[in-house]
């Protein structure tokens, strides 16, 4: 196998730091907070989005800037706890104690909310959210291969096209979608192609470093500057052999937003190497393209978001054909499901993954649950580290990796 650099040399030093991209992602919140204030003081409305399945081209397209505002951070949860159960998801917590202590400058310059039916617990955390701040419920179908249920996915997205042209007083034309669609897909493919790179028997970065290739806001001009750069960088990487020896890993499972790495980072630090992150921060919503040339751009927006294979989805088989698809393309050796305490659609989907996993695919695997509380941190580097004694064991004689 050919040797890899594992230290990932696009971070730069010295007086150039500030220069490289993982430098400028490094600062991508403060980046979005001066893209998002510029873009307000020119007119342009703030939308906070809260899930993958709400079309960004809509709302670059009725001029608005996109914004992410689901949160990663444990020390919003207790002032949600003041309105919400204990036993709910730590993402729906965050998010909404964020709301409660207006303490996400993004959710407080926020025109608009755009949320979707989803899974139970983020409708009623929307429901109290939506008493003191503008919000727009898109109701997301659960049949995953319904004719109807995507005919009635597409009459959503047409409702949400007439709200959006009426609020803000103007016109969403198939030529502007068509443009916003080709912006949208020019930031999947840069994103696709700097997660290609792991496809590598010795990829140039890790899979840490690889998530914070991500911003809030899409469609950012300097971000795209910044994905051309680290390609530019990475194809010119030179071979290290000190990564050989780490563990391939495909992880899926619950979103992993910004500040929610902390897994990810003790699957790395127990020696492995994420090799292909499927969840909603990775490569899940990135695959599909739109088709931008189609006479009917906002059926083809339907159709693409309507396949994201999310376990709120039923039956969710397109999760399952994803994940065969990427241990083809990525070579994993083991399979990591992360679940959040209280998700209980990845909870109960994790039996059917775990099930392919092992005897379709014939690789290791290990669900964890957790929620955002660094309490469990020790114990679940225990579990990652025996599953790596049990990949490093079925390895062939002298072979480092796969």
């Amino acid at each position: 196998m050919a040797n890899c650099r594992g230290s990932g040399s696009t971070n730069g030093s010295g007086s150039h730091a500030a220069e490289t991209p993982s430098a400028w992602f490094g600062r991508m919140i403060e980046n979005c907070y001066r893209y998002a204030v510029q873009a307000k003081s020119a007119g342009r409305p703030i939308v906070g989005i809260l899930c993958e399945y709400t079309p960004r081209e809509l709302i670059l397209a009725a001029g608005g800037v996109p914004v992410c505002l689901c949160g990663g951070s444990a020390k919003t949860i207790p002032a949600a706890e003041q309105h919400l159960p204990a036993n709910l998801c730590a993402l729906i917590k965050s998010t909404y104690g964020y709301h409660v202590e207006k303490s996400n400058p993004f959710l407080e310059m926020a025109d608009l909310l755009v949320a979707e039916t989803t899974c139970d617990g983020k409708k009623k955390m929307y429901e109290l959210m939506a008493q003191s701040r503008p919000m727009y419920i898109l109701e997301l179908p659960q049949k995953s291969d319904d004719a109807d249920a995507l005919e009635h996915w597409f009459g959503e997205l047409s409702k949400f096209r007439r709200f959006l042209e009426a609020r803000w007083n103007v016109s969403i034309t198939n030529s502007n979608l068509r443009q916003t669609i080709a912006t949208m897909n020019r930031e999947r493919a840069l994103r696709r192609e700097l997660a290609a790179f792991m496809r590598s028997d010795c990829p140039p970065l890790t899979g840490r470093q690889l998530l914070d290739f991500r911003s809030s806001i899409s469609g950012i001009p300097a971000d795209f500057q910044q994905y051309e750069r680290a390609i530019e960088l990475l194809r010119a990487e030179t071979p290290d052999p000190a990564a050989a020896s780490r563990v391939r890993v495909l992880m899926t499972g619950v979103p992993m937003v910004h500040g929610a790495e902390r897994v990810l980072e003790i699957v790395e630090q127990s020696g492995g190497l994420v090799v292909c992150l499927e969840n909603c921060g990775g490569l899940k919503p990135i695959l599909e393209d739109v088709d931008a040339s189609t006479t009917d751009p906002l059926r083809a927006l339907a159709e693409k978001y309507y396949h994201l294979p999310c376990s709120v989805m039923t039956l969710n088989d397109r999760r399952l054909d994803l994940l065969r698809r990427l241990s083809a393309e990525y070579r994993p050796e083991c399979v990591i499901d992360l679940v959040w305490q209280a998700c209980l659609t990845y909870d109960v989907e994790s039996q059917r993954v775990k099930t392919m996993v092992e005897r379709e695919l014939g690789l290791p695997y290990l669900r964890i649950e957790t929620d955002y509380s660094p309490s469990d941190s020790a114990r679940i580097a225990v579990r990652v580290e025996a599953l790596y004694e049990t990949v490093r064991a079925g390895r062939p004689a002298g072979a480092s990796a796969r």
